[in-house]
């Protein structure tokens, strides 16, 4: 199967990404993983990126493109894949749906992970990272520690990411909504979007999602 995962900021695109590559025996793509692989193995695409990053400017659409385009020509990505974070834009989008034509392929389901806003700033504004270097993270509310601010694995001091941040979490919200929400009414039109509530346990989240993938 060829799925894409969609979903704002918070809805726990990566971890059900990865259950469901797990149970669908097909490799998990992220952007985020692309970037570290090409830029640690100094491919010309990593190089490039590299270049933008330093230089505190956007990687533009086509090394994006590149990488994905690379990583989904690889043999294991053969018989299907699972793609986090790409595409983030319709001309993204645009540039999937040309490779995979040009491959004699098509996707099979893109599946929209929804979450309310508000819920989405609860689970990020929400979190705290212990400042020692195994980062154990914790939650205000789901998963608190037993001492304010001090995690309970090590005793080290709890802190709040700058990206985590209420007014960070709503920027990184309003940029999804221009950037990456269109790209649903894109795969709305080809017939291939399926909404999930991504509210509830893990494994329940994950249930919904192949029950969609794979109707009885």
């Amino acid at each position: 199967m060829r799925i894409v995962l969609v979903g704002p900021p918070g809805a726990g695109k990566g971890t059900q990404a990865a259950f469901l590559a797990e149970n669908l025996s097909i490799p998990h793509i992220s952007t985020g993983d692309l970037f570290r692989a090409n830029i640690s193995q100094g491919t010309p695409l990593g190089q490039k990126a590299q270049e933008y990053m330093r230089a505190g400017q956007l990687v533009p659409d086509e090394v994006t493109i590149g990488m994905a385009k690379d990583r989904m020509e690889e043999p294991d990505a053969a018989g299907g894949f699972l793609l986090d974070g790409f595409p983030r834009n319709i001309a993204q989008a645009q540039a999937l749906d040309s490779f995979l034509t040009d491959k004699n392929q098509r996707l099979d389901a893109v599946l929209d992970l929804e979450v309310p806003e508000d819920e989405v700033v609860k689970r990020i504004a929400g979190r705290r990272i212990c400042r020692s270097q195994s980062s154990h993270v914790f939650h205000v509310e789901y998963s608190a520690p037993k001492k304010d601010g001090v995690c309970d694995v090590c005793g080290g001091e709890l802190y709040q990411r700058d990206d985590d941040r209420e007014e960070t979490v709503r920027k990184r919200l309003a940029v999804y909504h221009s950037e990456t929400e269109p790209i649903i009414d894109h795969y709305k039109a080809q017939g291939l979007v399926t909404t999930i509530s991504a509210i509830g346990e893990v494994g329940e989240v994950t249930a919904r999602a192949m029950a969609a993938l794979r109707p009885e």
